[in-house]
């Protein structure tokens, strides 16, 4: 039986490529306080490459508790969370441009992880997965770090865990890649359309 399906994300990069996966879905967000939340994780010795699978799973539980009971059983909620991380630490979204440029600095000559946590729900299960890439980026070299300081710049940063987009400007830091693209902007595109079949049919 087919699903309703509902992105609980209001970032443009996941919408843009859940549309490569269908244009059947619409987008309900609630608030919930992610950094405490990350917090309590951290606290409770839950890995830092799980952390954004928790987010995600409290950010689509929000989403499908807040539905009408008699909506539950139409829809499957999908919600996602990106960690970039660096030695077994965390990068979420800078405070400023110093932290920003102080993230890219660190993260230069360096290959570090971006996982990408996933959660569906629907009123039969719940799923959660986690994606990881591995980024490598440039040395820090004197054309790096003009490219971090003009990066740091624009706007694009700010919004972004680890400050940088690699759909943007922040690709002209970046050496290489291991893993799949999608992932790093914000969606694992390839692994979700198969958990959303298995689900949905």
């Amino acid at each position: 039986m087919n699903k309703r399906i509902i992105l609980a994300s209001a970032s443009p990069r996941r919408r843009e490529l859940l549309s490569l996966i269908t244009n059947d879905f619409e987008i309900i967000t609630k608030e919930v306080d992610e950094r405490s939340a990350e917090i309590e994780m951290e606290n409770n010795g839950t890995p830092a490459m799980r952390v954004s699978e928790g987010l995600a799973l409290m950010k689509a539980k929000a989403v499908f508790d807040g539905l009408p009971e008699e909506e539950k059983k139409q829809v499957l909620v999908i919600g996602a969370d990106t960690s970039v991380i660096l030695d077994n630490e965390i990068f979420g979204k800078p405070k400023d441009r110093e932290d920003a440029v102080s993230m890219l600095t660190r993260l230069s000559g360096r290959k570090h992880v971006v996982a990408t946590g996933v959660a569906i729900i629907t009123s039969e299960k719940t799923e959660c997965f986690t994606e990881e890439t591995q980024v490598e980026f440039f040395e820090l070299d004197r054309h790096q770090k003009e490219l971090i300081e003009r990066y740091c710049s624009t706007d694009e940063p700010y919004d972004k865990a680890g400050a940088y987009g690699i759909q943007n400007g922040g690709a002209l830091l970046v050496r290489k890649i291991d893993g799949d693209f999608s992932n790093v902007v914000g969606l694992p595109v390839p692994i979700l359309a198969r958990h959303i079949e298995s689900v949905i049919y």
